[in-house]
């Protein structure tokens, strides 16, 4: 029997559309069973919203803060729950999934602070007249979570729309469904008004009725740039909804002059590899200088990462990594790095002709001499080595591509860094820090095919409310004279 995995006006009930299933990544077993929700379950948990709107958006400021840090005290209290529920549904560690829970705890504070210095009420003195500049909710926002921070990312998005007073519908990836289902809970146990979230469990399918709903005031986004390009072109002709947009990168790396190589070699172990790969943030392109520098850095990167763990999260000593998220997904990363090896490029880390499974050992691939790469996020744990012949070129190099989300370098030359943050084109920079390590308290987001300018992290409240600027005199009074208004008769 299909579990009761609809939330709706915070009731649990069954979805009416085909059965849904998660997996654990590592072996394969079921996690999560249920129904996904047809178009009549979301029209229902959009209707719950915008009844829900009236009073949340007109809820105290204070009421409001006090829902969200009972949701933090939910997380805390079932923190241990959540993490392993993230570990078996996407195979991380459990120190990632520990991680992962904190952040989401961490994000109910930033966002009230955030809000409260980006969307404070400003008064000033205009002539008779007051002007004042306040925020109002949109409404209703459709979230739509990934799967490979499916707690955190999210989060990112529903903590600053309650805050603001939107209402939610959210629709959790299909591959971390139970995930989305413990965090909807933890929502209802922080006495979250009814109807002010929805969830509603689903695929493709159950997003796309969603973010094409005609009652939804806006589409809050993380995910593929395939993902966000169909819900750009669903808004095209709706330019009244509000749309923020997070889609992943190509992202480099440059190693120039680093005096401790070794030191190097772990932080691009984290930018590249972290979550297997799977992060948006993670670096794809690895760009060093010829010569007996690059070589002595990459001969120091080989070596490190032959000490990588790659395991399940049941493993002690815990892994660095886990597997990748599906069957499917394994097999596009073989076929790529066999692709790869095929046009010319060299394997310096890794192993090639790997046995089936999902877990995809961390790739090091000489592609110098490839021709014509294709400007492609490979969403897994393959790096791409690209040698060049000066620091201009290096740059050239970091900025070939449409994407835009992070960017990092490695050096103890702070004028490279001057040069670096100047010349590169991406919304997440790093200096001697894993391109995986944004911070929340900053902005995150990037340009081009990474994202729509409207960066998420700590600047996510910026997109959950909209200025209105109000001209307020208490008392009536006729306006002055103007050049052809003939005076009143008497």
């Amino acid at each position: 029997m299909a579990s009761r995995d609809l939330f709706i006006a915070n009731q649990w009930s069954e979805g009416s559309g085909p059965v849904l299933r998660t997996h654990d990544p590592a072996t394969g077993r079921v996690v999560w069973e249920g129904a996904a929700a047809g178009e009549a379950d979301v029209s229902r948990a959009v209707a719950a919203a915008r009844i829900a709107f009236g009073s949340w958006s007109r809820a105290p400021l204070e009421q409001r803060i006090e829902r969200l840090r009972a949701f933090a005290g939910e997380l805390r209290r079932n923190r241990a729950q959540l993490a392993e529920t993230i570990c078996r549904e996407i195979g991380k560690p459990l120190w990632e999934s520990n991680s992962e829970v904190d952040a989401m705890v961490a994000k109910v504070d930033i966002s009230i602070e955030m809000f409260r210095g980006r969307c404070a009420e400003v008064t000033l003195e205009l002539s008779g007249a007051r002007g004042v500049t306040r925020y109002k909710p949109h409404g209703v926002l459709a979230v739509l979570g990934p799967f490979n921070m499916p707690g955190h990312l999210p989060n990112g998005h529903i903590v600053p729309a309650l805050l603001a007073g939107d209402c939610v519908v959210f629709k959790p990836s299909e591959l971390a469904a139970a995930t989305g289902r413990l965090t909807a809970q933890c929502w209802h146990s922080a006495g979250l008004p009814a109807g002010a979230l929805n969830l509603v469990q689903g695929g493709r399918e159950t997003g796309r009725v969603l973010f094409e709903h005609k009652q939804i005031d806006g589409v809050l986004f993380t995910g593929s740039l395939a993902g966000g390009r169909a819900i750009l072109r669903a808004m095209c002709d709706q330019p009244g909804k509000t749309v923020a947009l997070e889609m992943g990168g190509n992202n480099p790396l440059v190693v120039w002059g680093a005096a401790d190589p070794d030191a190097a070699a772990l932080i691009t172990i984290q930018s590249a590899f972290i979550t297997a790969g799977q992060r948006c943030s993670c670096a794809r392109r690895l760009i060093v200088p010829e010569g007996a520098q690059g070589e002595r850095f990459v001969q120091c990167l080989t070596r490190a990462m032959g000490r990588i763990r790659v395991g399940p999260w049941t493993d002690r000593p815990e892994p660095f990594m886990g597997p990748v998220i599906s069957p499917q997904a394994a097999a596009r990363l073989r076929e790529a790095q066999a692709a790869l090896i095929g046009r010319g490029a060299k394997l310096l880390a890794g192993r090639s002709g790997e046995p089936g499974g999902n877990f995809v050992a961390p790739a090091l691939l000489d592609v110098s001499g490839v021709a014509d790469r294709a400007d492609e996020e490979l969403f897994g744990p393959i790096l791409q080595l690209v040698r060049v012949r000066d620091f201009d070129a290096a740059m050239t190099e970091a900025n070939h591509t449409q994407y835009g989300l992070s960017a990092g370098l490695l050096s103890d030359d702070p004028r490279l860094w001057e040069e670096f943050s100047t010349r590169i084109r991406a919304g997440v920079l790093s200096w001697n820090r894993p391109t995986t390590n944004a911070s929340s308290r900053l902005p995150f987001g990037g340009i081009g095919l990474s994202g729509n300018h409207r960066p998420s992290g700590a600047f996510a409240v910026d997109y959950c409310s909209y200025p209105v600027a109000m001209m307020e005199a208490p008392r009536l009074a006729a306006a002055g004279d103007a050049p052809g208004l003939n005076p009143a008769a008497t």
